[in-house]
C-alpha cells in the first residue's frame, strides 16, 4: 500500500508510526587531482560526497546534468559503490561482523522530508533501493534485519552472498588476534555518503555502509539515522557524515548542522561547529575520525573533519574535484 493511501486510509479509520587499507576500495576513483583549498563557491547543480568516490558523483552528476531530480541522483550514484565488489566497506563485498555475516545500513531522503530506512539487513545487495522502497512503498520510515529482508523479498530483489572470497578471507585474518581497532583514514572510510541539489533548486541525500568491520552482531552506526548519518532540509540545506558513527548518533549530527545552517552560518562553520562538539564530549579521546560534509540551498559546499586525510568529492558544471578537509587537528 503506498504511503500516501496508507495514511489517508488510516486517518478515515481514526474518524470512526580493520584491516588492509581501502584505498583501491574508490575503483582506482577519478584522476582528478586533490584541490588545493577548500570552496564555498555557490553553484548548482552539484552532487556532492564524502571521501574519493569519483564514480559515485559521476553517477550522480549524469543523472542530474540530463535535467534528473536529486532524489535520482543520489540514489544511483551511491548504487555505484553499492555494487563495487572492490569497496570492502560499502555493499555486496563489505566487510562482515565479527560472525561472518555481512549486514548493511541505508538511509534517502528526498526534498519534502519524506525518508526510508534499512538497518542490519542481510543477503540484500542494494540496501539504497530498499531504503527507498520504504520510503515510497511503507507508512514507515525504518525496516531492520529480518523484516527489511523480508520486505526486500517481497518488492522483487534477490538474495545474494554478499561475503566475497576477499572478505572471507580478511575476516578470517582477523579472526587469528580478534582485535577490534579503527584505524583512522582507513577502517573509518565506511560510509559513503551524498548530497545533491539538482535544476530546480532541490535537495535529497543518501547513505549506506556494511558498517564497521568485525562489528558485534546487531551493531548499528549512525548512517541509517535520519538526524545523525543525514538529513536534508529543502528550504536550508543538508549534511552527511563519515566515521565512528556512535559519536555522531550522540550528536544528531547532520541534524545540528543543518540548524546551524539555519541560524545562518555557511556550510563550512557548520562542519566545523559540528566536530567541535564531538570534541567537547570527548575531551580525553581523540583517537578516531569522523567527516561532515554540508550543503546550503545555494549550493555552497563545507567540509570538516577530527584527524587530516578525510576528503569530499563535488561535481559541478565547473568541475569533479576531489577536496580536502580541514580538520581539527594538525599533524
Amino acid at each position: 500500500m503506498k504511503r500516501r493511501k496508507f495514511i489517508r486510509n488510516s486517518g478515515t479509520v481514526a474518524a470512526g508510526i580493520i584491516s588492509t587499507p581501502l584505498l583501491a576500495s574508490c575503483n582506482e576513483k577519478s584522476k582528478t587531482p586533490l584541490k588545493t583549498s577548500n570552496t564555498t563557491e555557490a553553484v548548482i547543480p552539484i552532487a556532492i560526497c564524502t571521501w574519493d568516490f569519483g564514480n559515485a558523483t559521476a553517477k550522480a552528476w549524469e543523472v542530474l546534468k540530463a535535467g534528473g531530480n536529486a532524489l535520482d541522483a543520489v540514489h544511483q550514484g551511491v548504487m555505484v559503490e553499492e555494487n563495487d565488489l572492490n569497496n570492502n566497506t560499502v555493499g555486496n563485498g563489505g566487510r562482515p561482523d565479527r560472525d561472518g555475516h555481512v549486514t548493511l545500513d541505508a538511509c534517502i531522503m528526498d526534498k519534502d522530508g519524506n525518508c526510508g530506512a534499512v538497518l542490519a539487513m542481510e543477503n540484500i545487495a542494494n540496501p539504497i533501493s530498499v531504503a527507498r522502497k520504504v520510503m515510497e512503498e511503507t507508512p514507515h520510515v525504518m525496516l531492520a534485519g529480518k523484516g527489511a529482508e523480508q520486505f526486500a523479498y517481497e518488492q522483487g530483489f534477490e538474495k545474494t552472498d554478499l561475503l566475497t572470497e576477499k572478505s572471507k578471507q580478511d575476516w578470517l585474518e582477523w579472526k587469528k588476534t580478534s582485535e577490534y581497532k579503527p584505524i583512522i583514514n582507513i577502517e573509518n572510510h565506511d560510509t559513503i555518503g551524498m548530497l545533491a541539489i539538482d535544476k530546480n533548486g532541490d535537495i535529497a541525500g543518501a547513505c549506506t555502509t556494511s558498517g564497521m568491520a568485525y562489528k558485534m552482531a546487531g551493531r548499528v552506526g549512525d548512517s541509517p539515522i535520519i538526524g545523525a548519518g543525514l538529513f536534508v532540509d529543502n528550504e536550508i540545506g543538508g549534511a552527511t557524515a563519515t566515521g565512528v558513527g556512535e559519536e555522531v548518533v550522540r550528536t544528531v549530527g547532520s541534524f545540528l548542522i543543518v540548524e546551524l545552517m539555519r541560524q545562518g552560518k555557511s556550510p563550512q562553520e557548520a562542519c566545523e561547529e559540528g566536530v567541535k562538539r564531538i570534541i567537547a564530549k570527548n575531551k580525553d579521546k581523540q583517537d578516531f575520525q569522523i567527516g561532515f560534509i554540508a550543503i546550503n540551498k545555494k549550493g555552497e559546499t563545507g567540509g570538516y573533519c577530527i584527524h587530516p586525510g578525510f576528503t569530499y568529492r563535488t561535481y559541478t558544471e565547473n568541475g569533479h574535484i576531489n577536496n580536502p578537509s580541514e580538520s581539527y587537528l594538525e599533524y
